[in-house]
């Protein structure tokens, strides 16, 4: 019954769109590509910091408490 109802509203609100006469500035590109580079960058500098206990999770391996 739930999933009918916002079903219904999703649908109800994609039929009753206008248009918006927008456009994409020529940076707009740039910025998603900025954004990218920065996610793949933060997230090879994670695994970078965590890399011995990601191994170690997948190992089985146990910690040190002295670490």
């Amino acid at each position: 019954m739930r999933l009918a109802i916002i079903t219904a509203i999703i649908a109800g609100i994609m039929i009753c769109v206008s248009n918006a006469y927008a456009y994409l500035d020529p940076g707009t590109g740039s910025y998603l590509l900025q954004i990218l580079i920065a996610g793949l960058v933060g997230a090879a500098f994670s695994i970078k910091i965590f890399w011995q206990k990601i191994k170690d999770f997948f190992i089985g391996k146990k910690q040190d408490s002295n670490e």
